[in-house]
This record gives structure tokens, sequence and C-alpha cells, in this order.
């Protein structure tokens, strides 16, 4: 974390401590993966969804778990696979013999957190229903709107090297995504520290290990900080350029939206936040502007034969761009 050097005008005394908290209630189970926890963190405070992509067996769906249980928040799964339908996940109206008349009964999706588990399985019509909870915070079913709870979030997982029964998700599904987080796998040094620890549980559930630190209450207050975390103009115009340079660069089909510069502006606030400054730097906005912008670029043709990643195209452009002082 780094070390604040100037005097804040918002005591974030608090927050930095929970954050120490949070960030040590989970590393009792998870083992490394700091920047995946800081992208984690920084999302609950800008009231954002994430898609956390890696191969099978790194912990995306522990960590998604672990960070639901550290929050006092109602939370829920759901599996998505081939088969399953948009009622499934949002609910449906049944019909009571007693009153004679429908009630809804309301899907897994309404809940504070909600992990969707392979999220790249299910067909477009039940991901088009995701559309409206994700970015509205509600579920119109038969005419009649449905609030959510907050805090809401949408933890999502997926797998990017099975292609067999998945389909890609929908560039505005994308869109709706704070964040795409990428996890990779662990150091020798690591790996051996998650097997001394998997055999000194001897069987214990590695989620039961961790206690509750964050009420919604907390979370509302802490997001009021938010508000308060100030960004001079040149850094705003800078955020500006590099989403500009998204859409003039001939390596890419298709740039960022404004909702990306928008996500690079409250992903800095949050993530200068719980670093102890009430006040954003450039490299806040460098941090930020990689996992915003990965999923929501699209590589040109040409680009992808020659096999370059988003994220490689991502730092080049940021590169060329002179940072504000």
């Amino acid at each position: 974390m780094e070390e604040n050097i100037f005097q804040n005008r918002v005591d974030l005394t608090a927050l930095t401590e929970q954050v120490k908290k949070i960030k040590d209630e989970i590393g009792k189970v998870i083992v490394g993966q700091q920047t995946m926890l800081d992208l984690l963190i920084t999302s609950i405070l800008a009231d954002g969804h994430v898609l956390i992509e890696g191969v099978p067996g790194v912990a995306k769906t522990l960590t998604a778990k672990l960070l639901a249980k550290i929050i006092s928040v109602d939370f829920s799964r759901i599996q998505f696979t081939p088969d399953l339908m948009p009622s499934d996940v949002l609910g449906t109206s049944v019909y009571n013999l007693k009153t004679s008349e429908f009630e809804f009964k309301a899907g897994p999706i309404f809940s504070n957190i909600v992990l969707i588990d392979e999220i790249n399985r299910a067909p477009a019509k039940t991901q088009a229903a995701l559309f409206e909870v994700m970015e509205e915070r509600q579920v119109t079913v038969d005419g009649y709107t449905h609030k959510m709870k907050s805090p809401y979030m949408v933890l999502a997982t997926q797998n990017p090297i099975e292609q067999e029964g998945t389909y890609r998700l929908p560039e505005a599904q994308l869109d709706r995504f704070l964040f795409k987080i990428i996890v990779n796998y662990p150091t020798h040094e690591e790996e051996i520290d998650i097997i001394t620890r998997h055999h000194e549980r001897k069987g214990l559930q590695a989620v039961s290990e961790v206690n509750p630190l964050l009420s919604a209450e907390q979370i509302h207050g802490f997001r009021q900080f938010a508000q308060q975390v100030h960004i001079e103009k040149n850094l705003l115009q800078y955020i500006a350029q590099i989403i500009q340079e998204t859409r003039n660069n001939p390596m890419l089909f298709l740039g960022a939206s404004p909702r990306a510069s928008i996500s690079i502006l409250t992903g800095a606030k949050a993530y200068a936040m719980i670093n102890g400054r009430d006040f954003v730097s450039p490299e806040d906005i460098k941090f930020i502007a990689l996992p915003v912008l990965r999923h929501r670029i699209i590589l040109s043709p040409e680009k992808e034969m020659e096999g370059i990643s988003a994220d490689e195209v991502v730092k080049q452009l940021i590169d060329k761009i002179e940072v504000p002082r």
C-alpha cells in the first residue's frame, strides 16, 4: 500500500484499516493474487460488476465466495448451463390457487452479491436477461418492475480455454462489467504455500476460516467518501485522451464507449481511497485503465491473426500518451 505523504481532506483511516483487515482475512485462504484482491475491493467501493477470467483451478469461484462472506449481505450462486432459461435466473409468475392470482416468485438474481459461475455457458437469450439488472439494478417481469437491494454486485467467472458448449458474451453485456480480471497461475513459491495450507487444513472448508467484516451500511458510507475524492481537470482530460485513442487506433476494430471513461473515473477514485488518498493520481488511472478496457475493445482481424492480445494493445496506447504532471 502506498505511503500517504499528503494531508487528506477526508479521513480515510477507517477505510484503509478495513481494507487491510479484508486482505488479511482473504489471505488466510487465498495465496497471492494481490491485483485481483485490489480490483475486487475497488469494484465494491465503485459499485461495479466484475468478470473474472482464468483457467480451472485458480480459485476464481472460491475468491468470489470469500468476498461474499466478508460482506454481511445476501449471497446467491447461479451455475450457468446451455439449457438455462431467463426465468431460471429472473424468476417467474406462479398462479396461487388460494388467492386466484399470479404471484411473482423471485429467482436467484435477487440477492446482494450474485456469483454467476461460467457465465459464457448460457445462450444469448439468458445473457440478455442480465442486461437490465446489471445496468439499472432492477428486473421487469410481466410489466412489473422489481428493484434490487443495495449494495448489488454481479461477480461472474469464465474459462478462456474451453470453447465447446460456450457462447461469446454480447458486447453490450461486457460493457456493463466495470472490470475484467485475469487470474494467472501462481508462482512456484505460491504453489508450495497452497499445497502446504491445504495439507494443514485437514479437510476443513476454506470458507469457514473467513469472518464477516463489512456491513451494507459501511459500504454505503465508504461510497459517500468516493464522491469526495478529488481529481484534477488535466487528469479528466487524460482519461478522455485514453478513450479517444482506442477509437482512433488502427490496431482496434472497436474502441471504448463513454461508459468506459466513467468506469476509469469511478474506479480510479475508489482505488485512490483504498490506498489512503482522497485524490486521484495518474498511476491510479493507468492501473485501472487495463481491467476497464481489456473487455471493451475489439482487435482488428489482422492483429488477431498475429496473436496480439488486447492487454498488449491497451498498454501500448497508454504508453503513447503523455502523462500529466
